[in-house]
């Protein structure tokens, strides 16, 4: 499932899942933290992984629990993502945290692939 899509810097995309640019409600913890949920938003999503604005910086390394719902789907994902970089957008305030999904089964992945499939198709017939 690999896709070569030619992005702004010129070069071929190397990630080996779709991602599409769409907005999705998320709750995020560290995983260790049992009760200390914050609620935020996706900036972009794949079967891989995402990018989430967050209001503090993480380490890469660090794993977060993430409970994501998905338009197709009675109940959200419970999900693990290990942060792959976070860098701060707004001084003190909004960060850029991308994740990589980990421990994810095969379903899930599926769920968010058809997810991300349905919101390119939607986004493409937009521009028409």
């Amino acid at each position: 499932m690999r896709e070569e899509v030619e992005m702004a810097y010129g070069g071929p995309d190397r990630r080996e899942f779709m991602r599409v640019s769409k907005t999705f409600i998320v709750s995020y913890r560290v995983l260790q933290d049992i009760d200390n949920y914050d609620l935020s938003q996706t900036k972009n999503i794949s079967a891989g992984g995402m990018l989430l604005t967050t209001n503090r910086l993480f380490r890469p390394g660090t794993v977060l629990a993430i409970d994501i719902r998905l338009p197709f789907l009675i109940e959200p994902l419970n999900l693990k993502g290990r942060v792959v970089n976070s860098k701060e957008v707004v001084k003190k305030l909004i960060y850029d945290t991308h994740l990589e999904l980990v421990d994810i089964d095969s379903d899930t992945r599926e769920a968010i692939s058809k997810t991300v499939v349905f919101n390119l198709k939607k986004q493409e017939e937009e521009e028409k």
